[in-house]
C-alpha cells in the first residue's frame, strides 16, 4: 500500500476531510492523494499558494510573518496549515514552503529548505527538512515527507500526543 493510499484509509476511517496548500510542491501533494480512489469523500479543496499575496488572501497568512520570517519558514508553514484549515472548513491541513531551486536558495536558506506542516482540528505539527537534487526530485521528497507527516499526526493523535507548533 502506497503512502498516499495509507492517508486516504486512515482519514476516510476517521471520517476526516483534508485541504491542501502548498507553495514549492505546486499541487504535487493534491494530485498525489487524489490519484487515490476514494478520496472525493473526504478531500475538501486546495491551494496553490506560490506567490505571497496569495498566502496573504487565500490563507490570511500575516504580511507581518512574511515580512519578519519570510516565505520560507516555520512561521509562515503554520500559519498556512491554520489558515488552509479554515478557508476550507476542513478537520486537516497539509502544506509546503520551500525552496525547490535550482536557484532562489541563499546560505541562510538553501535550495532544498521545504517547511511542511500539519493542522489537525487546530494542532498544529510542523517539520523542517533539507532536500537534495533537483527542481523535481526537491518536489517529490517533499510530497513524500508531507505524507509522512500526515501519518504521523494522524497516528500520534491516536495516542494523545500531537506535538502542537513552537509558535
Amino acid at each position: 500500500m502506497t503512502l498516499e493510499e495509507k492517508a486516504v484509509e486512515k482519514l476516510l476511517t476517521k471520517g476526516y476531510t483534508v485541504t491542501t496548500a502548498e507553495s514549492c510542491t505546486g499541487g504535487l501533494i493534491a494530485a498525489t492523494l487524489i490519484n487515490v480512489s476514494g478520496v472525493s469523500e473526504i478531500y475538501k479543496e486546495g491551494y496553490i499558494t506560490y506567490a505571497n499575496e496569495a498566502k496573504e488572501k487565500l490563507l490570511g497568512v500575516r504580511r507581518e510573518t512574511l515580512e519578519n520570517y519570510g516565505a520560507v519558514s516555520e512561521q509562515t508553514a503554520y500559519e498556512m496549515a491554520v489558515g488552509a484549515s479554515k478557508s476550507a472548513g476542513a478537520d486537516v491541513s497539509l502544506v509546503s514552503t520551500g525552496i525547490a531551486g535550482p536557484s532562489g536558495g541563499t546560505k541562510e536558506k538553501p535550495v532544498g529548505l521545504v517547511y511542511l506542516g500539519c493542522c489537525l482540528k487546530g494542532r498544529v505539527t510542523v517539520r523542517k527538512e533539507n532536500f537534495h537534487g533537483d527542481r523535481e526530485s526537491i518536489r517529490h521528497q517533499a510530497v513524500t515527507a508531507a505524507l509522512e507527516l500526515l501519518l504521523y499526526v494522524l497516528s500520534e493523535e491516536t495516542d494523545s500526543q500531537v506535538q502542537e507548533g513552537s509558535i
